[in-house]
């Protein structure tokens, strides 16, 4: 199984798109940033979690679900990069890949050294964009292809066969 575990501000910091939402709402860089990510773990098939700081916020961690993508929330006085190294050392396993995006290179390194692989911020936008174009590219050959497998045929034909269609039911 592959699992990917984002650090969420440090991408929202780091693409054009979030981090421009994030000046007008903090919260719409957010749930756009769990929609790429969810199409991306649609894609992929990856468990994707993606951790946000809350170590300026008074509180215990919170964690749910959102379109297939599991979010949580530090506790009080902890960062999303100490999470991150916790939950990758509680998942791997023999079976399990663990692979951490985050831009911040202190904790790249200190991932890289649990066995983890690091994809920077500018490389996970890469791929997701790439996919993007994937899934574009495959959707437009899908119609072009059912538009092929149609017949052509006059209005008055086309109207004889509704009819027996409709008869046979």
């Amino acid at each position: 199984m592959n699992v990917l575990l984002v650090d969420g501000y440090n991408m929202i910091g780091a693409w054009p798109e979030l981090a421009r939402l994030r000046e007008k709402d903090y919260e719409l860089a957010r749930n756009r940033l769990i929609d790429m990510l969810s199409e991306y773990r649609a894609y992929t098939g990856y468990r994707v979690i993606i951790v946000f700081d809350a170590h300026l916020q008074k509180g215990t961690e919170k964690k749910h679900t959102r379109a297939n993508v599991e979010i949580i929330y530090t506790k009080e006085n902890e960062t999303a990069d100490e999470y991150i190294e916790k939950l990758a050392i509680s998942l791997r396993n023999i079976k399990t890949q663990i692979h951490v995006a985050t831009s911040d290179f202190t904790e790249q390194w200190s991932i890289f050294g649990q066995g983890a692989l690091r994809i920077s911020a500018r490389e996970l936008l890469r791929e997701i964009q790439e996919i993007k174009g994937d899934i574009g590219r495959s959707v437009k050959k899908n119609h072009q292809k059912k538009l092929s497998n149609r017949i052509s045929m006059s209005e008055d034909v086309a109207q004889i066969f509704e009819k027996w269609r409709r008869r046979d039911r």
